[in-house]
This record gives structure tokens, sequence and C-alpha cells, in this order.
């Protein structure tokens, strides 16, 4: 049902919450999830390819997490990099608590959990890392992508993982036809760990 969708606003699938663990080289982090919200039941192997090989930025600057969920991104990042800003948007309501309330729990004090719509309009980004919400659709996918790769600062690069079968190969396609140079980091079980920078603009 639509209003079960991890990317629905305000999920009204009854609340569940659970602890699950997520081990990498860096430390080992610990979550509180819920249904309605993306991966619930084990932070999925795309997420976890993303924190293990995508590399960190390479410009100074705040750091942003597009559909964080419940925070596994956004949260290993704020670890990695505790003096960044490291921004948490989603649509979800109740991805947003449970991501503000993980991140109190981890002592990341780095982490700003915000609706999409409350990021101000001047905030810049030297790094997305981002596992997207492919399953909005191929349009709305688009525009979120547009919005805010446009924010990132010259040098910045957005790392966003996604599964061959939901269309990494196309989007990367589509991302060269928009003028971003884009190249694979990284492949496994499936998945696709893209490298997206975008051309700057030309100048007269």
């Amino acid at each position: 049902m639509s209003n079960q969708h991890y990317f629905s606003a305000q999920p009204r699938i009854p609340s569940a919450p659970r602890e699950i663990a997520l081990a990498l080289p860096d430390g080992l982090f610990r979550f509180i999830t819920d249904t309605g919200v993306f991966s619930y039941g084990a932070v999925d192997a795309g997420t976890r390819l993303l924190l293990q090989h995508a590399p960190p930025p390479q410009v100074p600057g705040d750091l942003l997490d597009i559909g964080c969920g419940y925070g596994p991104i956004a949260i290993v990042w704020a670890h990695r990099r505790p003096h960044t800003t490291v921004w948490a948007i989603d649509v979800n309501q109740r991805a947003r608590d449970l991501t503000t309330d993980n991140a109190a729990l981890a002592g990341c004090h780095n982490v700003a959990v915000r609706h999409p719509d409350q990021v101000p309009a001047t905030a810049r980004f030297a790094a997305i890392y981002s596992n997207p919400p492919i399953k909005v659709g191929k349009p709305a996918l688009h525009d979120l992508l547009c919005t805010w790769l446009a924010r990132l600062l010259p040098g910045g690069v957005a790392y966003l993982v996604v599964h061959r079968h939901l269309g990494a190969d196309s989007l990367a396609e589509w991302l060269r036809g928009r003028g971003h140079a884009v190249e694979r980091e990284r492949s496994a079980g499936g998945y696709r760990l893209l490298r997206v920078q975008p051309t700057p603009p030309m100048t007269a």
C-alpha cells in the first residue's frame, strides 16, 4: 500500500522498533530501526558497500545524505568527520525521528536532521553520500538528484549506490547525459557505487 512506502511522509504501518548492528573496519555501530523506513530489518548491502568503499571528501565542507532512513550513512560519516556537519534529509517523519535518536545514541552531535524543504538555500556540500530512494520513480528521482547535485561545492563529488536491477546503469547514462562525469567506483552483489562529479559550468 502507498501509505506504507518508506518515502511516505507519515507511515501508517504500526511501529515495531528493533535494534540492529553494523560492523565496519572503523567501528561497531548500533541503530534503532522501525517499520515504515527503508531496510528496517538490517543495514542493506548497498549501504554497506558505500560505507566500506566510498572515499572521503576531497574538499572541505558539509556532507549530505539524501534519503537518510534511520541514519546509518549520515551517522557513520559524522563519526568519521566529527568536526563536519552532516545533513541527513528525508521526507519520512519516522525516519527523521530515528536518525535524530540514533545520532544522539552514537554521540554524534554534528548530524543535522531535516526535511528537505528545511535545508537552508545557502547550504552547499563537499560530498553527497546516498542510497537514493529509487522507488519514488524516475521523474521524482531525477528532480531530486538535479536539485542536490547542483548544490555541491566546486570539487565536490556525490557517491550514489544503486542496484543494477533497479536501474543503476541507466541512471549513470542519464547523469552523463546531464553533463556530469560518472564513474563506477565499485561493484558487488549487483550494486553499483557511482562517483558523480558535476561538470563545472562554462564561463565566457
